[in-house]
């Protein structure tokens, strides 16, 4: 059964649960293609996996995070990380890019966002990263809404943010963005730690307002919902994955 998911991320929990996100971004980081002396912002870096492998590439890194546990954990490699909002953050110095992996997502304010990273970037600068794009999830998310609705509590609106590629190339051009590319990639995603290390880790903008009993009620019946089509007869869990890849220069 799923655990009680906590308010903020734990970064010992994540590494449990989630080390699939960092392995799966090195894709991300081939696409940066960073250059030994860049300087480069890592923009929600976690717990420092991929910022670390880019630092050992000979790149000047600075890492934001908005999460305690994660800054911590990655200023334990070592690295140069400071604990920031995505969506107001001011550095006082520019970058010849920016990274990001699975943090857009969870963004209140894209265009925020988008916003913060243009001011921080030299002209020219790259803007890359992937996150979730169009249809992510979208079997997890109905059977979570399902589960919490026969729990009879009430319906909480969707806050993930999944854009299709033109919906994001749109921001990216509004901010002085030229898109040299945006596209999903269907992605099914083993879950090394299962479906309920999975809704523990990533259930909160669902299930997070509700008392620990309901949580576990709620996620558990959220996996059984789900077992039929995402878990395999040998019992490994697959996730259905939709990622939106892009890559931008400041104009």
């Amino acid at each position: 059964m799923p655990a009680v998911i906590t308010n903020d991320w734990d970064a010992q929990g994540y590494a449990c649960n989630a080390r699939f996100v960092s392995d799966l971004g090195i894709a991300v980081v081939d696409l940066l293609a960073p250059q030994p002396g860049e300087t480069i912002l890592d923009l929600g870096c976690g717990d420092g996996a991929l910022t670390a492998n880019m630092a050992a590439l000979g790149v000047q890194v600075t890492a934001i995070d908005s999460s305690e546990s994660m800054v911590a954990a990655a200023a334990k490699l070592g690295l140069n990380v400071q604990l920031a909002d995505m969506h107001q953050f001011d550095l006082g110095s520019s970058f010849d890019a920016v990274f990001t992996n699975a943090v857009l997502h969870w963004t209140r304010d894209i265009d925020a966002v988008v916003a913060c990273v243009a001011k921080h970037l030299s002209p020219g600068g790259r803007f890359v990263g992937e996150f979730g794009g169009f249809g992510n999830v979208a079997a997890i998310v109905t059977a979570v809404r399902a589960s919490l609705a026969l729990e009879g509590a009430p319906p909480t609106k969707f806050s993930w943010y999944y854009p299709t590629p033109e919906e994001f190339s749109t921001v990216l051009e509004n901010a002085g963005f030229q898109v040299v590319s945006a596209r999903l990639i269907p992605r099914p995603t083993p879950l090394p730690a299962g479906m309920a290390g999975w809704l523990t880790t990533f259930a909160r903008p669902f299930a997070g307002h509700l008392a620990a009993e309901a949580q576990k009620r709620v996620l558990a019946r959220a996996e059984e919902l789900l077992a039929a089509s995402l878990c395999d007869r040998s019992g490994a869990w697959t996730a259905d994955y939709v990622r939106l890849r892009f890559h931008a220069v400041l104009s």
